[in-house]
């Protein structure tokens, strides 16, 4: 596949290069194509969402990994450096500079988009998809901030560089850019989002979850909310998601038809549109699928063992699957490849795959985190039961249910807040295993994060990533510099 680094993404790529890879969820028009119809906008913004995965990198950064031991598992640069926290060498699939150039080309065509609607007389029929290309460029750039810059913290000035919020198609090459701040790169986020949600219509696509539909959006917006601790704005934006009030009936159905399915029926249903827990689903140029389990970094025998570990409900999650391919290579099994052929009768092509990104699951979590941090006690746990509810085989509310009581028990704390939020971080951080999303609760709350390193006999040494350490920032890409960006200290 064709790489397309920042420095010389053109912006104006987004017309002239998306027929450099075969597009498995939609198809880009022809490069000579004018956007001069909303079908030929709609179809350009398939392509506004980075089509690579971050779960390679952040998942092994993180402490959902752990050092397997020498000579077990496979080396790979993305796996690898990125759990020493060293920066990733390399910019193939699973890098970060893989994840910042597909962001960029994303963002260009959603600025494309916005290019050809904005120059339209009459833009009405055009409006949904203003509203997904104005969402779709503000989720790139949170996810590069997230990936690239500090979090937000709402008790400082948030004058720490943040990343080039790009907002119209680069017209030359190695065009001069600034990173700004976070403060600013979050102000440009929230005014595409509130500007672009209320346009949004589900109705707009054939298949919704491809794209941001207005779950998608609310989900997004929830999350946003969150890294800003806005938490009134996330408990609004989370509950808009499910209109009906009640969670329990779209999040994933573990104890029940995922317990019931073979590892295979349970892998294809996972990422499906079906699935009523999936909101928005991303295609990605990825090997997660079939090597993540044979990485010499992930799940091992000690994060295997934690898994089936009580939790603050009394027992552990026995609904998850849990495979291996020959201890200690641990897989959850949550991916299918997509293997996309160069042509219909070759032996070669590319492997694709469908990435989540976001779920009911994530919401109802992260509106149990916002109710518990404006002291709803009560309305958190109804999440918090909602989500176990479906999580605990042979599920009962009086033995099983999460209450204060056990909360301030199992955490040994007489704080409800505290105790509260960390049952929401534990849960999420299993609930997420292998998806990467756990890299994101770290660098929000500035969580530490501690390694082991396996010595040829098998001994531990640890090593830890405080919450100051200047390595919790990926790097940005050498050729960054050509654009006169500074990349991240060290």
């Amino acid at each position: 596949m064709m790489k397309k680094i920042y420095s010389s993404v053109l912006l104006i790529l987004a017309v002239t290069s998306f027929s450099g890879c075969k597009k498995y969820l939609e198809t880009a028009p022809d490069q000579r194509t004018k956007l001069n119809t909303p079908e030929k906008v709609g179809e350009l913004l398939a392509t506004a969402y980075a089509q690579a995965d971050y779960v390679t990198f952040a998942e092994a950064a993180s402490d959902n990994s752990e050092d397997k031991g020498v000579n077990v598992g496979d080396i790979a640069v993305e796996n690898q450096d990125a759990y020493l926290w060293r920066d990733v060498n390399g910019r193939d699939t699973g890098t970060p500079t893989n994840f910042w150039n597909a962001s960029y080309t994303a963002i260009a065509a959603a600025n494309a988009a916005l290019e050809a609607i904005n120059s339209m007389p009459d833009q009405t029929a055009y409006l949904a998809y203003k509203g997904e290309a104005l969402v779709a460029r503000a989720y790139a750039h949170f996810m590069l901030a997230t990936f690239f810059a500090k979090a937000y913290d709402p008790t400082t000035s948030n004058d720490s560089p943040g990343i080039p919020y790009v907002t119209v198609p680069e017209k030359i090459v190695f065009g001069q850019y600034t990173r700004g701040t976070v403060a600013s790169t979050y102000a440009a986020i929230e005014k595409d989002l509130l500007e672009g949600m209320p346009l949004l219509k589900d109705n707009a696509y054939k298949v919704p979850k491809y794209h941001f539909n207005q779950a998608a959006a609310n989900a997004f917006a929830a999350r946003f909310y969150l890294f800003k601790r806005d938490y009134a704005k996330v408990v609004t934006y989370a509950t808009a998601v499910a209109p009906s009030g009640s969670f329990a009936t779209i999040i994933r159905p573990w104890n029940t038809r995922y317990y019931a399915a073979s590892a295979n029926e349970f892998r294809i249903a996972f990422t499906q549109a079906a699935e009523p827990s999936n909101l928005l689903i991303t295609e990605a140029a990825s090997s997660w699928a079939r090597n993540q389990a044979f990485y010499r970094y992930g799940m091992g025998l000690t994060l295997n063992a934690a898994s089936y570990q009580p939790n603050v409900t009394g027992t552990s999650f026995t609904s998850q699957k849990v495979l291996n391919y020959g201890v200690p290579n641990y897989t959850f099994y949550k991916y299918l490849e997509l293997f996309i052929r160069t042509s219909p009768n070759a032996t070669i092509g590319f492997p694709y795959t469908m990435m989540i990104q976001f779920t009911t699951d994530e919401v109802l979590l992260n509106r149990a985190e916002a109710y518990a941090n404006l002291g709803q006690n009560t309305l958190a746990l109804a999440d918090l039961n909602t989500f176990v509810s479906t999580r605990i085989q042979s599920y009962n509310s009086t033995t099983n249910g999460v209450t204060l009581a056990k909360v301030a028990s199992f955490y040994n704390t007489n704080d409800p807040k505290e105790g509260l939020v960390k049952t929401v971080l534990d849960f999420k951080k299993q609930e997420f295993a292998q998806e990467g999303l756990r890299w994101l609760d770290i660098v929000r709350l500035g969580l530490t994060v501690r390694h082991n390193i396996k010595a040829v006999d098998n001994s531990d040494t640890f090593v830890t990533l405080a919450p100051t350490d200047p390595r919790r920032l990926f790097q940005l890409p050498s050729e960054v510099k050509l654009s006169g960006i500074d990349q991240n200290p060290r």
